[in-house]
């Protein structure tokens, strides 16, 4: 908000013919940027989907989206949890530059297990952080927040034209999905209605009201996260339905098919608008799933954890005349790369004067050249009680990885244990390379220390005076209606 965005010296209009890749489609040649339409889904595993292997949830909507644009196979989170990952998407940057680095308290879990004192928690997105859709707004787009925001009070104040539903929470909590409930814009008083159709709504309502104009819609659904409560109808559908080790619970797998039908309802919507072929859509989760109810086999782990299981995502982009429909990239990209590529696709100006973390991956989706770049990064100085089942205190303790190449290393801050995996012969991470490896592992490490220093990522170093090593962890009570 504090940066200004430098002024192009050649409007859009003007320049589309000439500078027009092949392929592009008329209205776009003709002056109009093309319009943007984000599904974030909250808790959405890697192998949530049809399209990615599950034969138990039912994605027929979000498989047609996946057959007619390119997946992602390695994409990445920028956090295991919601809101650091929904910060760096906003802010296009790291965690440590914007201070988001876990949901609420960083100190969670049992004092006793704690050995140190965690880096303080921003639960707010910084006012001098220049959104994605504020880059996207002064560029002429009227933007939308539809759901989950999660990084303040008021989406509004970060860009957003539109904001359905959106606040500082990050769940439906106690109000649920089923109405009654009362969020900003978005208030049902007689029951019967569900959350996630009723966003859809509000998602057509607006395509309708600006289909005369470049928009950006941030349909960012409080599904599939907890409180897990379904439709009975679809419910009672999964019941009857043969389950596997990894995807087994009923109301979970009937969340995920209301968000297919949200994008299946959103789609026919810019088909019956004539808008299809002038339309990006992504699909992407904020992080791994939650291992209470799903699981995201052969990965490692679920939300919460720096194992691929809590950060690796399902992400999905269809660019009509750019992208070849069923299109796959194995290359790794994470999410503070959306911000770029969206502006590089919207030829958006870039904020004048603000850092951005990530790079543009136009070239991968239009296959006219690699990313250039060396790592991915991950920083999270906090920690996060253990889920039930769980026979240790948390799901992590401070930690951070780097990912460079086919290795990924693990540094645990509590006593500087680190582990080394090669994914591309081990995806699962069962085999430690870092004593058979140490050349490996210390390239990495040096690699991932000269990278908190240029982000100026604050290690926990404190100890904890209330931690008890005498103490004896008791397992927690089997829940599913929490996953904060």
């Amino acid at each position: 908000m504090t940066c200004q965005l430098r002024i192009l010296t050649t409007l859009w209009a003007g320049m589309a013919i000439a500078a027009c890749p092949q392929g592009t489609t008329a209205t776009a040649a003709a002056g109009r940027p093309p319009n943007v339409i984000l599904f974030y889904i909250d808790d959405l595993g890697w192998k949530d989907v049809g399209f990615m292997g599950s034969t138990y949830y039912e994605t027929p909507h979000i498989d047609r989206l996946a057959g007619d644009g390119m997946v992602f196979t390695a994409a990445y989170s920028n956090g295991p949890n919601c809101a650091p990952s929904r910060a760096s998407l906003m802010s296009g940057q790291y965690t440590p530059r914007h201070g988001v680095f876990t949901v609420g308290n960083p100190a969670r879990g049992d004092d006793r297990f704690r050995k140190l004192i965690p880096i303080a928690n921003r639960t707010v997105l910084p006012d001098d952080s220049v959104t994605l859709a504020e880059a996207m707004r002064s560029a002429g787009y009227v933007t939308a927040t539809m759901g989950k925001w999660h990084l303040g009070p008021d989406p509004a104040t970060q860009g957003f034209d539109v904001n359905i539903a959106g606040g500082s929470w990050g769940s439906p909590g106690r109000r649920g999905y089923h109405s009654p409930y009362d969020y900003p814009r978005c208030k049902q008083t007689e029951p019967g209605e569900y959350l996630t159709d009723r966003l859809t709504s509000e998602a057509i309502r607006f395509i309708e009201q600006h289909e005369d104009e470049p928009f950006f819609l941030y349909l960012t659904h409080y599904a599939v996260h907890t409180p897990i409560q379904a439709k009975a109808d679809l419910t009672a559908k999964y019941e009857a339905k043969p389950k596997t080790s990894a995807h087994f619970n009923p109301q979970y797998a009937a969340m995920i098919e209301s968000v297919d039908d949200s994008v299946g309802a959103v789609m026919s919507q810019l088909e019956q608008r004539g808008l299809t072929e002038q339309t990006v859509i992504l699909f992407t989760s904020d992080n791994g799933g939650h291992g209470v109810v799903t699981r995201m086999t052969p990965l490692r782990g679920s939300k919460g954890m720096l194992y691929e299981g809590g950060i690796r995502v399902p992400l999905v982009v269809k660019w009509p005349g750019q992208i070849g429909a069923g299109s796959r990239c194995d290359t790794p990209v994470i999410g503070i790369d959306l911000y770029p590529t969206l502006l590089e696709i919207t030829r958006s100006p870039i904020p004048d004067g603000c850092s951005l973390d990530g790079q543009s991956f136009v070239s991968l989706l239009t296959r006219s050249g690699e990313l250039k770049r060396d790592a991915l990064f991950w920083h999270f100085p906090a920690y996060l009680q253990a889920n039930p089942g769980m026979d240790v205190p948390f799901r992590t303790t401070p930690a951070g990885a780097v990912r460079m190449g086919d290795y990924k290393l693990i540094e645990f801050f509590e006593d500087g244990r680190r582990e080394l995996y090669n994914l591309a012969d081990d995806i699962a991470e069962q085999h430690d390379l870092s004593k058979r490896e140490p050349k490996t592992a210390e390239r990495l490490w040096t690699r991932l220390q000269s990278w908190r220093k240029a982000v100026n990522a604050p290690v926990p170093t404190e100890r904890n005076p209330k931690y008890d090593p005498t103490a004896v962890w008791s397992a927690p009570q089997d829940r599913t209606t929490r996953s904060p």
